[in-house]
């Protein structure tokens, strides 16, 4: 053997165990304590604390396990970008991780989220909440499992409503006829009548698909990947929304403003009704945050006459990750958390609504969380958001589309409605989608 060669052999000799050494650390299962370790990635909650209590009881139910934990930054796409970077890699060191209600079918056509039908069956899936179930569901196969739920709400001045004699309306029509005869009666120039979601970015395509999906109009169909943002009835909601609520209900502000603004113009008085998540409860009726505190109800967002209250389905899911070394392990900690004492006690601890259905008739959930009464019936009819595997890309245009249909008043919306849809059908053709079971047609039939 030449030297140049026994040069060789003698460096891989110490490359090797490096090596070696380097991959077990990526994806080590062991702790020095000798636990076994399940490594689970999720973004930074708002009450950390309810979930160090929820992992340490899994981790005393299971004895020589300990979880390891990687917290994200809190904002929903900071985390996605980071979550997709480590499984893009097939980095071993994720077993289970949150997906937000949008991302299972991105994570299930990349390989990256392990396909669970094996462990949730059926009957398994049976007491969640049929839309969320559809939200992990991708050409057949089921690859997430619901954890929280959330849907687009109506939340009202009850004081007002009453002392003008009305309920909580149940059209759109309706809802801007009772705010202008309450800011007539009021004469308060800094009471409105409406305070939403419509800036351009995530939370204006929950609105907007609200709106157009309670006059019974489609948004998109999940076998063609084709939207019907043109047809008649989904133009005439579009306009609806600019010239009844941006042009009057609402403030013109509404055009700038995401969850925190729109919540806060609400909470400090200056609006009659307000559309946004179940997480706006607890703010709107803490006295040391709201001027309205214990004036507040909660109700479905309206429809149209022809149409049916619809919220855009919202939420977090739990996932196990096609590159876990762990698979059996991960699966035991996915079905703790999201079975139906730990979903009671997120909601009791934490009050974030529960993905099971029996949960909502708890007579202790219902007594910690009382506005869980209506949601019931809001979260059976949520509506997923369209399910595809580019759906940020979809968004992006759906976003500039109703951007620009809202905030010019003089706007030919049926143009821009055939432009968008000539986009996402370009959009769809090439990422060659089309023609899979990813799930019936996106409609307003159902519910982040």
């Amino acid at each position: 053997m030449s030297c140049a060669m026994r040069a060789v052999f003698q460096w891989a000799a110490l490359l090797v165990p490096a090596l070696s050494v380097l991959i077990a650390a990526a994806g080590c299962t062991e702790g020095e304590d000798g636990a076994r370790l399940l490594r689970f990635v999720s973004w930074k909650p708002n009450q950390p604390e309810v979930w160090d209590e929820a992992i340490a009881l899994f981790e005393r139910e299971n004895p020589g396990v300990r979880v390891v934990r990687e917290i994200a930054p809190h904002s929903s796409t900071v985390y996605h970008d980071l979550l997709a970077q480590k499984l893009k890699n097939r980095d071993p060191s994720v077993d289970v991780f949150l997906m937000d209600v949008v991302w299972p079918h991105e994570f299930a056509s990349a390989g990256w989220a392990l396909r669970l039908d094996e462990f949730f069956t059926p009957d398994r899936r049976a007491p969640f909440f049929e839309a969320a179930v559809e939200a992990d569901t991708y050409r057949g196969g089921i690859y997430g499992v619901p954890l929280y739920i959330s849907g687009g709400l109506l939340y009202y001045r009850k004081d007002l409503l009453r002392r003008y004699g009305f309920e909580p309306p149940r059209t759109w029509p309706e809802l801007v006829r009772q705010a202008e005869a309450i800011r007539a009666g009021e004469k308060d120039p800094d009471l409105y009548g409406y305070s939403a979601q419509f800036k351009q970015y995530e939370g204006l395509v929950c609105n907007m698909q609200e709106i157009i999906l309670s006059g019974g109009a489609r948004l998109f169909d999940a076998a063609s990947g084709r939207t019907f943002l043109s047809a008649p009835r989904a133009v005439e909601a579009v306009r609806f929304a600019r010239d009844e609520l941006v042009g009057r209900a609402a403030p013109r502000g509404v055009l700038a403003y995401q969850e925190p603004e729109s919540l806060d113009l609400f909470i400090q008085g200056g609006a009659v009704f307000h559309r946004n998540w179940p997480y706006a409860w607890e703010a709107a009726n803490n006295p040391a945050r709201s001027k309205v505190a214990g004036k507040v109800g909660v109700a479905p967002l309206p429809a149209f006459e022809d149409g049916g209250a619809v919220a855009a389905l919202g939420g977090w899911h739990m996932a196990v990750s096609s590159f876990s070394r762990n698979v059996e392990l991960a699966w035991r900690f996915v079905e703790f958390m999201t079975g139906e004492r730990m979903q009671k006690f997120f909601a009791l601890r934490a009050g974030v609504p529960p993905a099971r259905r029996s949960l909502y008739a708890d007579p202790e959930v219902l007594e910690r969380n009382p506005h869980f009464a209506a949601l019931r019936e809001v979260f059976e009819n949520a509506s997923p958001r369209p399910r595809t595997p580019y759906y940020t890309a979809l968004s992006h245009i759906l976003q500039k589309y109703f951007s620009s249909a809202l905030s010019d008043r003089r706007s030919d919306i049926a143009s821009l409605a055939r432009r968008a849809d000539e986009e996402t059908a370009a959009l769809a053709a090439r990422y060659g989608y089309g023609g899979n079971s990813a799930g019936a047609s996106f409609s307003g039939s159902f519910p982040p």
